[in-house]
């Protein structure tokens, strides 16, 4: 892996190059991650070259000063990095959790950039708004919420930790992981308007059902069942999406079974070469 620092959007960025092969990789990490975050499914796949920006606030890149819109400027940092990157033609894209939710975005604004799109669990919750799990995970997370409110960034990782993470119990994750979790809190909770209220008008009418690229729809079998109400809402109107459900792994799906999501990756990648 090598990393350089960029500017775009004119936000201080780390961009991570992973990987060797031939098919370029535009990926976008989970909240509280990192680019390099990437690189279990760069070496399961050497085929690919995944360019993977840290996304503001989080690895090397600098921090959000809190101005604007958190998502708005994360969005503006990957389209910049896309930009680059499809001057040599249209490129794959993934996109995790959050960063599934920024790859959307994207692909609604320039699909003509992209190749084909990954998204492992997007958290787009409102996808979900008329379901009885969105109902449910609101419910759920009335600890959290509170926790969040009140600023008590320790508590609500642990939390967070707890449902969204790789299952490792929070007392065993190195304090020094645990410190970056808890000081990049904050980031979460900036993305509700997006991720609960579609502040960014993904779902608006014929705007999915316009997408021409191949889609797959990757989640874990054992993911919150709010997952499967997005998936379910994004699997309807995406045109050439097609889902895969990958048995005893939960949300954090690209890092701990990047082995055997490869060959499914590889199918998808083909339908477009």
């Amino acid at each position: 892996m090598t990393k350089e620092l960029s500017r775009p959007a004119g936000h201080p960025t780390r961009i991570n190059r992973i990987g060797g092969g031939a098919r370029r990789v535009l990926a976008l990490h989970c909240s509280l991650a990192h680019g390099g975050a990437w690189g279990p499914m760069a070496q399961a796949m050497p085929d690919l070259a995944i360019t993977a920006p840290d996304l503001p606030g989080h690895g090397e890149s600098a921090d959000w000063d809190g101005s604007g819109d958190y998502h708005d400027l994360s969005t503006a940092v990957a389209a910049a990095v896309l930009s680059d990157l499809a001057q040599n033609g249209p490129v794959d894209l993934f996109g995790h959790s959050l960063g599934a939710t920024i790859a959307l975005r994207l692909a609604l604004a320039t699909p003509e950039q992209i190749r084909s799109l990954t998204l492992f669990e997007p958290v787009l919750f409102c996808a979900a708004a008329d379901t009885a799990q969105f109902a449910a995970f609101l419910d759920s997370q009335e600890a959290y919420g509170a926790a969040a409110r009140a600023q008590d960034w320790p508590l609500a990782a642990r939390l967070f930790n707890r449902l969204w993470g790789t299952g490792d119990p929070w007392d065993t994750i190195p304090l020094a992981r645990r410190d970056y979790l808890t000081r990049r809190m904050p980031l979460v909770s900036s993305c509700d308007a997006v991720l609960f209220h579609d502040s960014a008008s993904i779902l608006a009418p014929a705007r999915l059902e316009a997408l021409s690229m191949p889609v797959l729809l990757a989640q874990g079998a054992a993911s919150p069942a709010i997952i499967s109400a997005v998936m379910d809402t994004l699997g309807r109107r995406l045109p050439h999406a097609h889902r895969h459900v990958e048995t005893g792994a939960g949300h954090m799906l690209p890092i701990t079974h990047a082995s055997s999501l490869a060959p499914v990756l590889a199918r998808h990648l083909a339908t477009r070469p």
